[in-house]
């Protein structure tokens, strides 16, 4: 017997309950199945993702690769903001439009979000490239050309992300997580490739501009495949737009994201001004190996948003708690287990991107605590997300970003890489306590692994 025939049948049972709670069983299995195969997705997309960046440490040196991990951590963050939320919020508001099968504003609201990643990713794009050459001296010489390089893939890096918010409200998790985790990084080691076999070096201008070439013809194809599934079942009316209330609703979860990747990413930033490219590197690749543990809250954070949309419209309060008291234990359990089997291979994980890479083991037992508390609350700020919480979800991550920007520059120049891991792991944590309370006070449900999520007292 295969070991994919005993994981199948080992997994099948949970997997049918989990499709039930998220109301997609089916007959004859069809909905596990699915269910199995978006999993198999995520697992493929997080371990590519991984080993593309391995691939690129190898191949680039710890001084290059920690010149294209700052620069492409920009593109992370901004990429983000200037979906405007519309990344996000797509996933509360098509569901709902769906459901109450108002197709105008349905396709109102898909052509807006698409022009809004397009047009303030060109902006900001514009205005970082002009920032970076006028500031001149004041940064660093070997940065200056991988960012402006980095900054031209913000327009299409934002439409891609919102295109995978769209995907993932329908469930098609092959156009939702297929093309920016598993073609873009390949489209990047292919076109660097080619480039470095005509000649080039291996360096993060090399980098940079592959990832522009990626990241444009994965979000021009995901865009086209996208719309035209949605033609398939979506009655072609005339657009209508709610523009000043979906950015109302799309804003503070932008802030929200915003926040979050700025608290995420701050330890990275921050320490490129106290020490090398190299240094970065190291602490780069310790946080993207810790960070594999994060893609069970993503998983199950992908599943269950658009299903609390979908609750909520219908008013559902009891299947909410209920699906929300499942994501705290499909979170926690298999995060616990995955931080094990990290922590246990972590060495000769982080050895595949270089020998002096190994000297950053002891942080990932630090950026552990954090990724661990956070998936103690399932997918909570999801939830708060989508009944219109987002408010209150910005305040708690305005209040956690701060905390950690103050932590990092007092903490890193005391203890170095291990100062940025104790600051990101203790905002993190912050910031697990605080979503637990907002939710215990404003929802009245107990989202943490101790006793569930259930009903609090009136």
């Amino acid at each position: 017997m295969s070991l994919s025939t005993i994981c199948d049948g080992a997994a099948r049972p949970a997997i049918a309950r989990l499709a039930g709670l998220l109301g997609v069983a089916g007959a004859h299995g069809a909905a596990p199945r699915r269910a199995m195969t978006a999993f198999a997705i995520r697992i493929a997309s997080a371990a590519l993702a991984y080993l593309s960046q391995v691939v690129l440490a190898r191949w680039m040196g710890s001084f290059e690769f920690g010149i294209f991990a700052y620069v492409w951590v920009w593109v992370i963050i901004l990429g983000t903001v200037v979906t405007a939320g519309y990344n996000v919020s797509v996933m509360r508001f098509v569901p709902e439009y769906f459901e109450r099968r108002e197709w105008a504003l349905l396709n109102g609201f898909v052509i807006t979000g698409t022009a809004v990643a397009l047009g303030l990713g060109t902006i900001a794009a514009l205005t970082g490239i002009g920032v970076v050459l006028l500031l001149g001296d004041r940064v660093e010489t070997y940065y200056v050309l991988p960012l402006v390089l980095a900054l031209a893939c913000l327009p299409s890096f934002a439409l891609s992300d919102t295109k995978d918010g769209l995907g993932r409200s329908r469930g098609w998790i092959d156009l939702a997580l297929t093309p920016a985790y598993i073609v873009r990084p390949v489209l990047i080691l292919a076109f660097m490739a080619a480039v470095v076999g005509l000649g080039a070096p291996a360096t993060a201008v090399t980098a940079a501009s592959a990832a522009i070439v990626a990241t444009w013809v994965v979000a021009a194809g995901q865009t086209l495949l996208i719309r035209r599934r949605l033609m398939r079942i979506v009655p072609s009316e005339p657009a209508q737009f709610q523009l000043a209330f979906w950015t109302r609703v799309s804003i503070p979860i932008v802030m929200v994201d915003g926040f979050y990747l700025i608290m995420a990413h701050t330890d990275v930033l921050m320490l490129s001004l106290f020490v090398g490219p190299a240094e970065v590197a190291i602490y780069y690749a310790v946080v993207k190996t810790t960070s594999l543990v994060a893609f069970v809250y993503f998983s199950v954070t992908a599943a269950c948003g658009p299903k609390f949309s979908e609750y909520n419209a219908a008013g559902r309060r009891e299947d909410l708690v209920r699906l929300l008291a499942a994501s705290v234990r499909w979170t926690f359990w298999p995060s616990l287990a995955a931080t094990a089997g990290i922590l246990a291979m972590g060495m000769p994980l982080l050895w595949l991107f270089g020998p002096e890479f190994t000297a950053g083991y002891p942080m990932m037992f630090i950026l552990a605590i954090g990724l661990m508390a956070r998936a103690a609350t399932g997918s909570v700020e999801a939830m708060m997300n989508m009944m219109g919480l987002q408010n209150a979800i910005a305040g708690v991550l305005a209040l956690a970003t701060a905390i950690n920007i103050a932590l990092n520059l007092v903490l890193i120049p005391a203890f170095g890489l291990a100062g940025a891991a104790i600051a990101t792991t203790l905002s993190m944590c912050l910031v697990a306590v605080l979503q637990y309370s907002v939710a215990r006070r404003r929802l009245g449900v107990h989202a943490f692994i101790l006793g569930g999520a259930r009903k609090g007292e009136a």
